[in-house]
């Protein structure tokens, strides 16, 4: 049983690694697109993930494990580093960097999702699993993923068009 804990504590703190990275990414473009359209469609986002990121949270500390903080620290200095391929703005070069930017949210959406597939099918033999009501949160990184999907679409439109 320790070593399915040690497994799960592992799987869970890369996905709230890759969670941190998200909500840096989404606090860079809140930043980047601050009173035009898009910064609600962010702010909405982020605030949706932070909610995901709290769940995992809660789900380490109920399992009895701790958080790990090089991997959060870890998801902090890829972002940063990331900076300098996905660099968003208004202009046409800034067009490709938000392509990629929603290419990676839509990227880790995906594999939170299917983080929620996995926990589902692992509580039928771990029970401290059971509490948690997975088909919601696959319902709600399914429609994060759409509404992402949707603007990675209308933005890919303008950063392939022909000249």
């Amino acid at each position: 049983m320790l070593l399915n804990l040690e497994h799960l504590n592992s799987y869970l703190n890369d996905h709230l690694a890759g969670s941190v990275g998200a909500l840096e990414l989404l606090d860079r473009l809140i930043d980047i697109y601050r009173e035009k359209p898009l910064e609600g469609f962010f702010r909405d986002l982020r605030h949706e993930i932070e909610a995901d990121q709290e769940i995992l949270k809660k789900l380490i500390a109920d399992l009895g494990q701790e958080e790990s903080t090089v991997r959060k620290a870890g998801a902090w200095v890829v972002e940063k580093l990331s900076r300098v391929k996905i660099q968003p703005g208004e202009a046409e070069k800034g067009e490709m960097g938000l392509f990629l930017a929603l290419e990676g949210l839509e990227l880790g959406i995906t594999g939170k999702r299917a983080l929620w597939r996995a926990l589902a099918a692992a509580s039928a033999t771990l029970p401290q699993l059971r509490p948690w009501h997975y088909d919601e949160l696959e319902k709600r990184a399914v429609e994060q993923h759409d509404r992402v999907e949707a603007k990675r679409l209308e933005i890919a439109r303008g950063v392939f068009k022909s000249n």
